[in-house]
């Protein structure tokens, strides 16, 4: 984390200025009604928030220093319940639903919270939050936090939002999801790039998210460039296949410099020179990122490939070879068809390095059909020409699953655009489906019929 510029921190001053000296503070204290605390909330959390947007799109590692800033006395708990949420909101969760670590920040700021002079009137706009952190935190983690609170009501109210109902793993999920989403047009995620291997272990997860993200949306990353070379320069770390990892993550979707670049191939060969079975590891580690939303594979192995030496005699400069060739000319260029071919046949077919290739090749399957509309079908029975040559080179079930879901699911768009079932439309699209669906058992001859079948709408029942 980086300390809080002297610019940000005079803003936010001024601001704490304005409020102790603002007739809003002094009518609430005066009355002391809740009521009278909403004009200050008004009035200057949106300013709270314009800055902390700002160092979120600039500089999203002086983030935590500015958050403790508002903890002191003179803000008056302003924008804390906001960033109570982007506090839960950041941790990494396992499958259980719960936090991989303990999450400090979110500890740090509901005690400032609690040792707010106007706790009574923002515990009103925490409860949903405390409910879902509590939920994804440990019961030992929680109860401590409680019992470290001095104020016996205070401690009641905290005890009170851990519900039973969270510990169902299924409503913690959809209970989380929805969170979620009341803050998915924020910006609120930060983290710390690690200095030895133990620390990479704890914080790769969360840096991971943290990357992909900064990469995905628009914002300025100029700030992280410093952080980014003295990580890849750690020789400490280049032994962890979480930093391979990174390392990977980096070169695919981040826009480097030249100089850039070099530190990011000295870094992936001094990889290399401390792992034994380097390759094996890194087609691993690649099977995985292609399954990652925010990894657009084409775009990422052009990247990527740019800093690999096409000189190796292994793997790894074979593939990028392919892929190159695939994305330069197109997945349905016969020379494409053909070098995709001889690599894959000299791999075992359920190889990592093969399990790749189909996912390349699949990508391009599932974007053309993605944004594919109704009107262009004959574009889908052209393309799906090629589809099924790679899906004799492949034999592969995965890869054939996936190419049937997803024709299914255009097909049944379809059959709801045309309904005439007399028109040539719909009779060219039945005739399709009941040759190559059949020819690739992707449906049986009963489910194709089933398919196709009229669904009579229910009578309304008689009164």
């Amino acid at each position: 984390m980086e300390i809080l510029e002297k610019s940000y921190l005079e803003q936010l001053q001024a601001i704490a200025d304005q409020i102790q000296n603002s007739e809003e503070l002094a009518t609430y204290l005066d009355t002391e009604e809740d009521e009278d605390f909403k004009p200050l909330v008004q009035k200057f959390e949106p300013m709270i928030g314009e800055i902390h947007a700002e160092v979120a799109r600039t500089n999203p590692l002086q983030l935590v220093a500015m958050e403790k800033e508002l903890l002191k006395p003179e803000y008056e708990g302003m924008y804390l319940p906001r960033i109570l949420g982007y506090c839960v909101l950041r941790g990494e969760l396992n499958e259980r639903f719960k936090y991989i670590r303990p999450q400090d920040h979110f500890k740090d700021i509901l005690i400032g919270i609690c040792s707010s002079s106007n706790f009574e009137v923002i515990k009103q706009r925490i409860s949903q939050t405390l409910q879902i952190g509590f939920s994804l935190s440990s019961d030992i983690w929680s109860t401590n936090l409680i019992n470290d609170i001095p104020l016996k009501s205070v401690r009641y109210f905290l005890e009170s939002k851990k519900l039973e109902k969270y510990r169902n793993l299924d409503v913690r999920k959809v209970s989380y999801a929805k969170f979620q989403r009341q803050y998915q047009s924020l910006n609120y995620l930060t983290a710390d790039f690690p200095s030895d291997p133990i620390n990479l272990k704890i914080l790769a997860p969360r840096l991971k998210s943290f990357l992909l993200y900064r990469t995905n949306g628009d914002f300025d990353n100029k700030s992280l460039l410093s952080h980014l070379k003295a990580f890849l320069e750690n020789t400490s770390l280049h032994g962890e296949k979480q930093f391979l990892e990174l390392l990977m993550i980096i070169g695919m979707t981040f826009d480097l410099q030249p100089d850039d670049l070099k530190i990011l191939k000295a870094s992936l060969e001094s990889v290399q020179d401390h792992q034994d079975e380097f390759e094996k590891l890194y087609f691993d580690v690649l099977d995985d990122l292609y399954d990652i939303p925010e990894i657009h594979v084409a775009e990422a192995d052009k990247r990527f490939s740019a800093i690999i030496d096409k000189r190796g005699e292994g793997d790894l400069a074979k593939y990028y070879e392919v892929v190159d060739e695939v994305h330069s000319k197109g997945y349905v260029h016969e020379d494409a068809i053909e070098s995709v071919r001889n690599f894959y046949e000299n791999h075992k077919g359920l190889s990592d390095v093969n399990e790749c290739v189909r996912k390349v090749i699949f990508s391009y399957f599932a974007n053309f059909l993605i944004n594919l509309d109704e009107d262009h079908y004959s574009d889908y029975m052209e393309i799906m020409k090629t589809v099924i040559i790679y899906i004799g080179i492949f034999n592969n079930q995965k890869f054939n699953i996936g190419v049937k879901e997803y024709s299914l699911k255009y097909i049944k768009k379809l059959i709801k655009r045309y309904t005439d079932k007399r028109g040539r439309d719909y009779q060219d699209i039945k005739k399709y489906v009941k040759t190559t669906f059949l020819d690739l058992k992707f449906l049986t001859e009963k489910e194709i019929v089933e398919l196709f079948k009229t669904r009579r709408k229910k009578a309304p029942a008689k009164s």
